[in-house]
């Protein structure tokens, strides 16, 4: 089975919970190419960052993000602001520019995880499209 998100609902999504624009777009079939302003120095630049699918186990999902050390950074300040806001917990910072998303940490997601099984995050240019399963009853 499939559930397809355009990328405006999801950054809908995301604006409306965090207070963000995040604008996301198709960027190859397991990754998403995401943009940000960042102030800097009075000024405002945009930073493009790409993150990929690498692996689902269970209910993890294991992400990668493109960049250098600045990127690094950003993306480990943008986590520990994120665990002080509901959800921050999912994320977990790992090494070589890896994230960990652990959606059975969240209430929500873990009742569903309890009853399906997540084979797939992809995309293409209109869509995210998450393939899972039902389990068994």
């Amino acid at each position: 089975m499939e559930l397809r998100l355009t990328y405006s609902e999801i950054s809908d999504l995301i604006e409306k919970k965090a207070g963000r624009t995040l604008p996301l777009m198709y960027g190859g079939p397991h990754t998403v190419r995401i943009s940000y302003d960042v102030n800097v120095l009075f000024k405002t630049a945009n930073v493009g960052l790409d993150v990929t699918v690498d692996e689902i186990v269970g209910s993890d999902i294991y992400l990668s993000y493109s960049g250098g050390a600045g990127i690094d950074f950003m993306v480990r300040q943008a986590i520990g602001m994120a665990k002080n806001r509901p959800g921050g917990d999912l994320i977990e910072p790992l090494e070589g520019s890896r994230v960990l998303l652990a959606l059975s940490r969240a209430p929500q997601t873990g009742s569903l995880l309890e009853h399906i099984t997540l084979r797939d995050i992809r995309f293409d240019e209109q869509y995210v499209i998450v393939e899972f399963e039902p389990k068994s009853i």
